[in-house]
């Protein structure tokens, strides 16, 4: 006898969930779309009509999705970053595991909230932190597991763009992003970097975040086209210092607006045996004298969002003896990092975690 599928609901029908309806689509012999969520009826109806979704299975909130639709076994919260640990607290206490998009939320308190929740309703929070899964990302990972560069004691960590605001949906408008570039792909190489590197625990950070180009007309122009300057009111560059126990550092920069040469998502790790670098991977080091330098040769990647759900799957089938892939436990812990940079600048001094 098959076993039935896993039923899936998503909240929120904005361009992120076509990622997760990939992603569950992928895995279509063990879980199922069931319902979805969305407070714009054209949005949820385009949705609903592409999956054939029937029309009683579209909810306008949350709160009916999850007390009035199928029971679900897990839920996408696609929703803006200010409204992730609602919809995410919301749906762990229905009884379902939950996917949430990165940020955690929108700041460390809701975050933590979330995490909580999740322990109290014995139900898996994963954040959507799918750079994890690629090929180049698990390559270096292998060589930092393995030891190939002896202690670690400085990384560096940087996703930075020329002109890349998105001009969608409402990423510079702070009220529902929380923030700007550092929260929207700083998150990204962050978590990363830290995965890398083994989630090693913060203990200060020193940040800087500046508006100097996404705030004025004459330099609004991108590949995503015009943003409105007028309602841009996040930073759009950031830099910080993070000191980590046993005295490691980490020296990231995040920016949607910033006059370099090109676009870099990429990190370093700097060890006593040996460094990496993502961006293209290459292991450095040092043998029978003589610097080397070592380019693996990689299998393709799977795609990172389908990826994480099929690893998500495949813990929440396992039960108790799978890990999950992207915990809440890590996600919160970059979500620290994030607010104390942002505090950090408003303040003008360190911040101690």
């Amino acid at each position: 006898m098959a076993k039935a599928k896993l039923k899936v609901g998503i909240i929120g029908t904005g361009g992120i969930s076509w990622a997760h309806i990939a992603g569950y689509k992928k895995q279509s012999e063990l879980c199922e779309i069931v319902s979805i969520c969305d407070i714009r009826p054209e949005a949820l109806n385009e949705k609903g009509d592409h999956l054939g979704i029937d029309p009683s299975l579209r909810f306008g909130d949350y709160e009916s999705m999850l007390s009035k639709g199928p029971k679900l076994d897990l839920v996408s919260v696609c929703t803006p970053n200010n409204c992730h640990c609602e919809h995410t607290v919301g749906a762990l206490e229905s009884g379902a595991h939950v996917l949430c998009e990165k940020p955690i939320a929108g700041n460390a308190k809701d975050g933590e909230t979330m995490v909580k929740t999740a322990k109290k309703t014995g139900k898996r929070l994963m954040v959507g932190l799918q750079n994890r899964w690629n090929a180049d990302s698990q390559a270096m990972k292998a060589f930092v597991d393995k030891g190939a560069l002896g202690t670690i004691y400085h990384a560096k960590a940087k996703a930075t763009r020329r002109r890349g605001v998105p001009t969608w949906g409402r990423f510079y408008e702070k009220a529902y992003s929380t923030g700007g570039p550092l929260i929207d792909i700083g998150v990204h190489i962050l978590d990363l970097t830290m995965y890398v590197m083994a989630a090693p625990n913060p203990v200060s950070v020193v940040g800087f975040c500046y508006d100097h180009i996404g705030t004025k007309k004459a330099a609004r122009f991108g590949p995503w086209g015009p943003w409105d300057h007028r309602k841009f009111d996040v930073e759009d560059y950031a830099v910080a210092l993070v000191r980590f126990e046993g005295g490691l550092s980490l020296l990231l920069e995040a920016s949607w607006a910033e006059n370099q040469a090109d676009e870099q998502f990429n990190f370093q790790l700097f060890g006593d045996k040996g460094g990496v670098q993502l961006s293209p991977p290459r292991f450095y080091s040092e043998f029978q004298g003589y610097l080397t330098t070592t380019e693996p040769m990689l299998p393709a990647s799977e795609n990172g969002h389908e990826e994480e759900i099929r690893r998500y799957i495949e813990a929440i089938l396992k039960g108790d003896s799978a890990p999950t892939p992207t915990p809440g436990e890590d996600a919160l812990k970059v979500q620290q990092i994030l607010d104390a940079i942002y505090e950090s600048s408003a303040k003008g001094c360190e911040v101690k975690l």
